[in-house]
């Protein structure tokens, strides 16, 4: 036997010794990459839902300013035209524009809060004043002094209302 041949011999037996620990460690080194794989995929997917949540929260939030802000021109066109004393094409003029902001809105998921005859709800109804009268049952909203919304189903703005009491006398 050679030098050479009696070396491979020598490495052959000590590969032959080794090779299943070293095979079963490369095994658990493959399957712990593996796993750690398999959670980073599943940690960036949890992110990816989050970061979408979070913008759509955003937008939300947004659009609810900026509804606020739009609710007062809405306010004054309702006012204007409740108290307009001018001729019938001016009236009819403000109505229109009313109608195409409040059109506008909706779309949005703007959605006003009926309120003038149903029962006083502190959710969707501020109590400005109460009024004794027989001719609604106590707890009644009788008036609507300003109209609330609702914003994508959530409250924008309470209506401010007149609710009815019982007459004392």
């Amino acid at each position: 036997m050679s030098i050479n041949e009696n070396h491979e011999a020598e490495v052959g037996e000590q590969s032959s010794d080794t090779q299943p620990s070293e095979l079963q460690t490369l095994r658990e080194e493959r399957d712990s990459l593996y796993d750690r794989l398999l959670r980073k995929q599943a940690e960036f997917e949890n992110y990816k839902k989050r970061v979408e949540r979070e913008r759509s929260e955003f937008v939300q939030l947004a659009s609810a300013e900026l509804m606020k802000e739009l609710l007062n021109a809405l306010d004054s066109f309702d006012l204007a035209i409740r108290n307009a004393k001018t001729d019938e094409t001016t009236l009819k003029g403000f109505e229109l524009i009313y109608k195409q902001l409040l059109d506008t809105m909706s779309r949005f998921g703007l959605k006003a809060i009926d309120a003038k005859g149903q029962p006083f709800d502190p959710n969707f109804h501020q109590a400005v004043s109460t009024t004794e009268t027989i001719d609604a049952p106590e707890n009644t909203v009788l008036e609507e002094m300003r109209k609330g919304y609702l914003l994508n189903g959530r409250l924008l703005r309470p209506a401010m209302v007149s609710v009815a009491a019982k007459d004392h006398h």
